[in-house]
């Protein structure tokens, strides 16, 4: 399943040394000053210089620095490429002199993974920061000024265990090392499975990050853990706006993952990668039948598996008399609402692009994607790609959908 717009993402390739362009955000010294504390921030962690970042925390917080101390450690075996900040704005500097000014700072992280991300990761991060004998310390990153709070990273909750396949990257936390080898070994399959299907570029590499819970899953994508209860994985990524893609990460959630069989798990991390090959080619203009269909069609795609089996509740509801009227619609999609109305919708999504497979042929399918996604808006870009791709309209292609689930389910 995957998040698209998770966060509004910039895919601008960064380079991982130098300095960072302070805001004009009237602070002027004070901004100057923040920016090149953020700097030596970023340069400790590039660098490996555990004393150089801690020299960046505020000594009088003593709890923080504890933190900081072990979440620098927890980034150990992680490969990073580049790592930046950028002082974005601030919610007002303390107009006092002296010791003891505070500031509340928003602050955009930037990073990228050695060997794995073509773009870099972007979140935010809201930090405290305190002034000591006229040098900024940052104090604590939760925004403890204003109330808001920065996005959790895997490192944060505890030491990072990595593991690299052929074309793979798995970081766990609280994990077996044996559990992470066999999601690594199935996602370098499933990296071969859509270079052979997806015949357009992309990386041909996929990092999964795998949490010790549910609970910790959800942090990670700053949700709840109700909207993910029984949910195996999302991906994580940009959709809309740029024509590069942007960082993915697979996140596995372990409770839901493990309940799952061998075939379960093939088709779960195929799927997720298949969000992570198209990610360029999906776009605001993509409806969710489309993006998550695709993705089923290619987890499923050689298994064997019959529409039975793949679309049981589809199935039943056709066998009661109730045989869908309309693609299903993007609010069908939704995490934390009625399980059999999310499983139905993606069996739906799953038939409409096994029927353009059959009929038209998986180069027309992979055509008529991207023809979608090419669409500078939402509304038209089905219909559109349709008449133009698969000779046909939404009516005409609706129409023999629905005859097409009811005769692979009745």
């Amino acid at each position: 399943m995957c998040l698209a717009a998770l966060c509004a993402l910039s895919a601008a390739a960064l380079t991982g040394c130098g300095t960072v362009q302070a805001p004009d955000d009237g602070a002027g010294r004070d901004g100057r000053a923040v920016q090149q504390l953020l700097d030596r921030r970023a340069a400790a962690i590039r660098e490996r210089d555990t004393g150089a970042f801690l020299a960046t925390v505020d000594r009088r917080s003593a709890r923080y620095l504890a933190e900081q101390r072990r979440m620098f450690a927890n980034l150990a075996a992680v490969p990073v490429r580049s790592w930046t900040y950028r002082l974005v704005d601030t919610g007002g500097f303390d107009p006092a002199l002296g010791e003891g000014r505070r500031l509340a700072a928003r602050v955009e992280l930037r990073y990228r993974l050695s060997g794995y991300d073509t773009a870099p990761v972007v979140t935010e991060e809201y930090l405290t920061l305190a002034q000591r004998s006229g040098r900024w310390y940052v104090a604590s990153d939760d925004g403890e000024e204003d109330g808001r709070r920065t996005s959790v990273q895997l490192w944060d909750q505890g030491s990072v265990t990595a593991v690299r396949g052929e074309h793979s990257l798995v970081l766990g936390v609280g994990q077996d090392r044996r559990r992470l080898r066999e999601v690594a070994d199935r996602a370098d399959r499933a990296v071969g499975v859509l270079r052979k299907v997806w015949p357009h570029s992309w990386a041909g590499r996929v990092v999964v990050e795998v949490p010790a819970s549910l609970t910790r899953m959800a942090a990670l994508l700053g949700s709840s853990a109700s909207g993910y209860r029984g949910i195996a994985a999302v991906t994580t990524g940009e959709a809309g706006g740029s024509r590069r893609a942007a960082a993915d990460r697979v996140i596995i959630n372990p409770e839901a993952y493990q309940s799952l069989g061998d075939f379960g798990r093939s088709v779960v991390i195929t799927h997720e990668t298949a969000h992570v090959a198209t990610r360029a080619a999906t776009t605001a203009a993509t409806p969710m039948w489309l993006s998550e269909g695709f993705a089923d069609w290619t987890g499923y795609l050689g298994t064997g598996r019959v529409p039975h089996e793949v679309a049981p509740e589809l199935a039943r509801s056709v066998e009661a008399g109730r045989l869908p009227d309309a693609l299903p619609d993007d609010k069908a999609f939704g995490f934390g609402g009625d399980a059999d109305v999310l499983s139905q919708a993606y069996e739906e999504g799953w038939l409409a692009c096994r029927l353009i497979a059959r009929k038209w042929g998986e180069g027309k399918l992979i055509e008529f994607y991207r023809a979608v996604g090419e669409s500078p808006r939402r509304e038209g870009a089905v219909e559109s790609a349709l008449r133009e791709v698969l000779g046909t309209d939404l009516a005409g292609f609706t129409g023999q959908w629905r005859t097409y689930v009811g005769s692979q389910l009745d």
